[in-house]
């Protein structure tokens, strides 16, 4: 096995000087530390984990908790753009990422902070699970660095998306095109649906809009099938809404296949919108008009945060970090003349 001295003896500097060349310190020359780094590939070299460890008196593991409320795992389109963006940014701070073990049904499952602890993780990254959960709750509460995507705690640092601006632009923007019979199917319970639903009904009130109670209805995210189930009763009313915006751009998929099969038109018939920005919401023909999240933000700020509460505590500053998101305007949303 090649070691830091050999590399030190094929590269004529000090062993000190081939582990801050690695280590990536300042008080070395770019041009020698990427020369370093070179010769260290060729040899062969890799880093003694373990001697690493007691060194630094960390592992350079960070702990990914993450249970999609619909159990779609790592196919919910918008956290795993936004995991991506955390796995690459860690990555090129040296550090790696490994998921927490969320299989409850396990006898002698470990709760999360007993796997956190048990691997040794520097510190975790929470996404998209029940914030309520005791075991949750525990996590946060320990004295390990944690970080949470769309949630907050007031002693953790949380990394959220604008969704108080976010619907509001769709909703104005909705508006500016002629709508005033507009109806919102949001998510369930939840930090993340509070804000928009909060949104929704403000900037309703401020652009003057009379929101009847049956125009507001409720489905799971990426719930096709019981969005799908809302539109229909929407769509059944005396007098149906213009436009209908959707929990998600996933769930609108089902919303939209319920109106095609009325032999509705979208946007000729009846406009809809969605939310997050998701790809394949671009790419579908109308191109679904949506609010598009900054997953890249929203991971990489994740990962910087986390890692500055790892590397420096004392001087990272526990806070809440907004990240605006993009309106697309699409092509679901037709003008009505007034």
């Amino acid at each position: 096995m090649v070691s830091m001295k050999d590399v030190a003896l094929a590269c004529n500097v000090s062993v000190a000087t081939v582990s801050k060349a690695l280590n990536n310190h300042n008080d070395i020359s770019e041009a020698k530390r990427e020369e370093i780094k070179k010769k260290a590939k060729e040899m062969g070299y890799f880093p003694n984990i373990s001697a690493r460890a007691l060194k630094t008196n960390r592992t350079y593991s960070i702990g990914v908790l993450f249970v999609d409320e619909a159990r779609s795992g790592l196919t919910h389109d918008y956290f795993v753009a936004v995991l991506e963006s955390f796995k690459v940014t860690a990555e090129k701070k040296g550090y790696d990422i490994t998921f927490l073990n969320c299989n409850k049904s396990r006898s002698n499952r470990l709760s999360y902070l007993e796997h956190a602890r048990f691997r040794g993780f520097d510190g975790v990254v929470i996404a998209c699970i029940d914030f309520s959960d005791p075991e949750v709750m525990e996590l946060v509460e320990s004295d390990i660095p944690v970080v949470t995507i769309d949630h907050l705690f007031n002693n953790r640092i949380s990394i959220v998306s604008d969704n108080i601006k976010g619907m509001r632009d769709l909703l104005t923007y909705i508006y500016n095109h002629g709508h005033r019979k507009i109806a919102y199917i949001h998510g369930m319970e939840s930090a993340v649906t509070s804000s928009r639903l909060s949104s929704f009904y403000k900037t309703a009130e401020e652009l003057g809009l009379v929101i009847p109670d049956e125009y507001v209805k409720e489905a799971g995210y990426r719930d096709t099938d019981m969005t799908a189930k809302r539109t229909r009763e929407l769509l059944d009313l005396k007098e149906p809404p213009t436009c209908i915006i959707f929990p998600d751009d996933y769930a609108a998929f089902g919303g939209i296949n319920a109106i095609k099969k009325r032999g509705l038109r979208i946007p000729q018939d009846i406009s809809v919108a969605g939310y997050d920005g998701i790809r394949v919401a671009r790419q579908i023909e109308p191109a679904i008009t949506t609010l598009a999240q900054n997953t890249k933000k929203l991971g990489r700020y994740a990962a910087e945060k986390l890692i500055g509460l790892i590397e420096k505590p004392k001087t990272t500053l526990i806070e809440q970090v907004i990240v605006q998101g993009e309106l697309l305007e699409g092509a679901t949303v037709g003008r009505i003349e007034l």
